[in-house]
């Protein structure tokens, strides 16, 4: 369970606010809870998935340490946590590894995390250098609610860092606080030059800020478009009707059904997401916890005839 990926379980994005995440959260594990499921194997182990993928990035804190450890993993090639705890280096050669996590390009004279030579035998000097390398950047998510984006302001962030002390590196945890002007949208990216990853040799790396707007219970991000959950009964998917839909302007409206819909169908209404943006309604079969008895009877009826 340890090696899933704990964003496919939820089935949300990277890209994805924390607002959407728990959201996904409480969905499927309201979906696969064994109280809704007895004696049911499948869905017991569903839903224990479910709940350590959220553990693994269902707060602001361990999502960030989450993603950290999985970009610095990829970045050494292994799992290992770099910030504390073992060896993060695995197997790979230390030369290799400061070349994917600096930017590579220049031989090194001397070992920046200490020590010895790691390299083997003399250390080498380069004739010249031709053009100084630069640390890889650093990947943040900064999540924002519409009211927050729509004001605008300052916003505090946190990531962690390599940083140079002497001949050595060491990891440091930064808090900034990133301007946004009214209207951003989302997936904006921010870039911060000089505010990453130090090198040992070369330039310091940036840090890219990602803007991931909160957009509210029953809505979500494909891409720059808002979708909006729109819950409609089967009766009214199969025969055609009209549902109420309220607009993430506040305003609220009927939408026309078309006999024989079926859940997943988007309408598009362009201008009507945030600050104009496009915003599609997407239909989705409307779930009853608590049936009356004539809606019962009504599906026992339906059951009868192959409905």
């Amino acid at each position: 369970m340890a090696g899933k990926d704990p964003y496919s379980t939820l089935g949300v994005g990277r890209d994805a606010s924390d607002g959407e995440i728990k959201r996904a959260f409480r969905k499927k594990a309201r979906q696969f809870h064994p109280d809704r499921n007895p004696d049911d194997k499948a869905a017991e182990s569903k839903f224990k998935e479910v709940q350590a993928a959220y553990d693994q990035i269902g707060t602001a804190q361990s999502r960030r340490e989450y993603d950290q450890q999985q970009r610095m993993g990829n970045m050494f090639g292994g799992g290992g946590n770099p910030f504390g705890g073992g060896n993060p280096f695995g197997g790979g050669g230390m030369e290799d590894i400061l070349s994917q996590m600096f930017g590579g390009g220049a031989a090194r004279q001397a070992n920046p995390f200490g020590g010895a030579n790691p390299f083997g035998g003399q250390q080498r000097r380069p004739q010249q250098q031709t053009a100084q390398v630069k640390a890889q950047e650093i990947n943040v998510g900064l999540d924002l609610s519409m009211q927050q984006v729509a004001e605008g302001g300052k916003f505090p962030f946190t990531f962690k860092r390599f940083k140079k002390n002497g001949n050595e590196m060491e990891t440091k945890t930064v808090t900034m606080n990133l301007t946004i002007k009214p209207g951003t949208k989302h997936g904006e990216k921010k870039r911060l030059k000089g505010q990453g990853h130090d090198h040992p040799e070369g330039e310091t790396g940036d840090v890219v800020v990602t803007i991931r707007i909160d957009a509210g219970e029953g809505t979500y991000w494909d891409g720059d478009v808002l979708v909006k959950e729109v819950e409609v009964p089967y009766s009214t998917l199969v025969l055609g009707g009209k549902v109420e839909v309220k607009l993430p302007s506040g305003k609220a409206g009927k939408l026309t059904i078309a006999a024989n819909s079926q859940p997943g169908d988007r309408r598009r209404m362009n201008g009507a997401g945030i600050e104009g943006g496009p915003l599609d309604l997407e239909l989705i079969l409307m779930s009853s916890e608590n049936l009356s008895k004539a809606q019962l009877k009504a599906l026992q009826d339906l059951s009868q005839v192959g409905l």
